[in-house]
């Protein structure tokens, strides 16, 4: 196994200060991919909130850039257990459980330090443990959203958020939308360079020459047969022709109530839903704890959790680190696919 010095750089956010996320990094010590974890944030709350974990965790600060061999902090990292940590300021001390209005910017200084670390190549990836959409916006910051903000701060236009877990991809056409604003969403446009990412992406990133992506309907029944919504016919299914004579492999739309049965799962790679809650509560039921979200399209990789802050068990112990260890083993699979290079696979938590 490489050194540290030697190895790609995987960075880790860890979150909203009064959530999980700080207590979650102990997980990562001595995490033993053949990667370099850096954690972002405030070295002193990392360390009190790791310290209650496991107190004979070494929470050491990160030195950027090229360094050589240190054998002492190599041993630590193998033997004993070190997490490095990137230092991100706090702006006012945090309390486990207790959300503070004036932290919102610490927060959204994490995501741009990670952000700004991976283009310019000093990280292969970032990984984001979760943030407090509302306390974000309290604080005068629109926020919908990791996937929309790592958008926006890439200069990317369109995006594409896929959970992985429980044995399914699952993509979404649309996002943090109120349901009723779906409809309009969902052009043929949209639709169009939604599955062209999806596909580009399972090709590229995650190795399936020919994916099969199972595609639902918007309406109950798949609009059945325009009685019940006309989506399905002037929306979706022309743009799945269209597709489909390019060669892609689209099957659909389906009926979302009987496409997640494992029989016609197994007909597929990959699901686009066309909606936040017609795709994710049955890939959560089949996964929390353990699933990745997966922003695709980004010229960064980025992985993250599927859960939020539970404020209510930060500082308990008691938190569950699978899925963030989850998030940090998908990055590191494209990282080392990629050898260390850049990628357009992101992962997430809840977006």
């Amino acid at each position: 196994m490489r050194t540290l010095a030697e190895r790609p750089v995987i960075a880790v956010t860890s979150g909203e200060p009064a959530g999980i996320g700080p207590e979650l990094c102990a997980a990562l010590a001595g995490y033993r991919a053949d990667v370099r974890i850096v954690v972002l944030g405030d070295i002193a709350l990392i360390r009190s909130r790791v310290g209650r974990i496991d107190p004979s965790i070494r929470v050491l600060p990160y030195v950027s850039g090229s360094r050589q061999p240190d054998p002492d902090r190599d041993h630590l990292d193998a033997a004993t257990g070190l997490l490095e940590v990137g230092s991100v300021p706090l702006c006012t001390p945090s309390v486990p459980g207790r959300l503070e209005v004036a932290n919102a910017p610490y927060v959204l200084n994490m995501l741009d330090a990670a952000v700004d670390g991976c283009l310019a190549g000093a990280f292969s990836a970032m990984v984001t443990a979760p943030v407090h959409k509302a306390v974000i916006n309290d604080a005068g910051i629109p926020f919908s959203g990791h996937t929309e903000y790592l958008a926006q701060r890439t200069h990317t236009d369109r995006v594409v958020m896929m959970l992985v877990g429980g044995g399914m991809r699952v993509a979404l056409a649309t996002t943090h939308l109120p349901l009723a604003a779906v409809p309009a969403a969902l052009t043929t446009e949209m639709l169009e360079t939604t599955l062209r990412i999806l596909h580009g992406d399972l090709v590229s990133r995650f190795g399936l020459s020919q994916p099969r992506i199972l595609v639902a309907g918007l309406n109950p029944h798949a609009g059945e047969g325009g009685h019940i919504g006309r989506e399905e016919i002037e929306v979706i299914e022309p743009v799945l022709r269209r597709l489909r004579d390019q060669g892609m492999r689209l099957i659909g739309p389906l009926p979302a109530d009987t496409l997640f049965v494992p029989h016609s799962l197994a007909q597929g790679d990959a699901v686009l839903a066309m909606y936040h809650d017609q795709g994710l509560p049955v890939l959560k039921h089949a996964s929390f704890g353990g699933g990745v979200n997966v922003t695709l399209g980004l010229p960064i990789v980025r992985t993250s959790v599927d859960h939020g802050t539970a404020l209510e068990l930060a500082g308990t112990g008691k938190a569950d680190p699978g899925s963030l260890l989850a998030a940090v083993d998908l990055a590191c699979e494209v990282v080392v696919a990629c050898d260390g290079g850049s990628s357009r696979v992101s992962v997430s938590l809840d977006g």
